[in-house]
């Protein structure tokens, strides 16, 4: 595996940390992300998800551990390899789809911003919207210039939080084949999902997090046997009777 990124002993409290007041949100996680990966971050609400996919944007800082990209250099620091796209979009809804492009080129301080805007409206397929405002488009159009600011800078690594949670039966195809396009040129793809199905349709890898704990790091294929479940079985039921057994066994999910 040719790997892009290193996530190592990571680790999120909120409040004091000498205080039981405080919550441990992630506790020691480490995995690592190659090249042209698709990969899945699943679990139940409170597991640590989009913490964990925050501090590797980094946009949370962690209380301990690293995320080193390939070269090194540590995640979250300027023009570090991890674009962000976030559950709930911070898109101007006044300004065009061209000129949201724009200004998040700029604070990227990416150095031509007019090819990366002639580039990610190519790559979104939203050429012919450009100059409408991001207000009156659907949300799967939406949606696409929320990645397409992930992607601005041109990142090897992209991290998204329920992408589709917001999205109808045929946008989420529209995503995905889109996202698929970005990871078979190359780039790597980390999302969150309670959207299991689309794990076990999309993803290369699965990671479960669980309490803050990640449990499982494998192939879909790998889940579905460790939860029970035949080659052609349902990832959602692996998935709640491997958490079961391995996070819940006193019958606490």
């Amino acid at each position: 595996m040719n790997v892009v990124l290193s996530v190592s002993a990571l680790a999120k409290r909120y409040g004091p940390r000498r205080s039981s007041a405080g919550r441990q949100a992630l506790q020691d996680v480490s995995f690592q992300l190659g090249s042209g990966e698709l990969v899945a971050v699943v679990g139940p609400n409170g597991a640590g998800k989009t913490t964990l996919l925050s501090i590797i944007a980094g946009v949370l800082s962690a209380s301990a551990g690293s995320v080193v990209q390939a070269d090194g250099e540590l995640a979250g620091r300027k023009g570090a390899g991890v674009g962000w796209v976030p559950q709930q979009a911070a898109l101007y809804s006044k300004l065009s789809v061209a000129e949201n492009l724009e200004l998040f080129a700029r604070l990227e301080g990416v150095e031509d911003t007019d090819a990366a805007v002639v580039r990610m409206l190519e790559q979104t397929g939203l050429g012919a919207r450009a100059r409408d405002p991001v207000g009156r488009l659907s949300g799967g159009n939406r949606q696409r210039v929320n990645v397409g600011i992930g992607l601005i800078g041109d990142p090897p690594v992209l991290a998204l939080d329920e992408p589709s949670a917001a999205l109808d039966p045929s946008q989420r195809e529209r995503l995905w084949e889109f996202l698929g396009a970005r990871v078979a040129s190359g780039i790597t793809v980390l999302f969150s999902t309670h959207n299991v199905s689309e794990a076990q349709r999309h993803a290369d890898r699965v990671l479960v997090l669980a309490d803050g704990r990640l449990l499982f790091d494998g192939s879909p294929a790998s889940l579905l046997v460790q939860g029970g479940e035949g080659a052609s079985g349902d990832l959602e039921r692996a998935l709640v009777r491997f958490l079961w057994e391995r996070a819940y066994p006193e019958g606490t999910l």
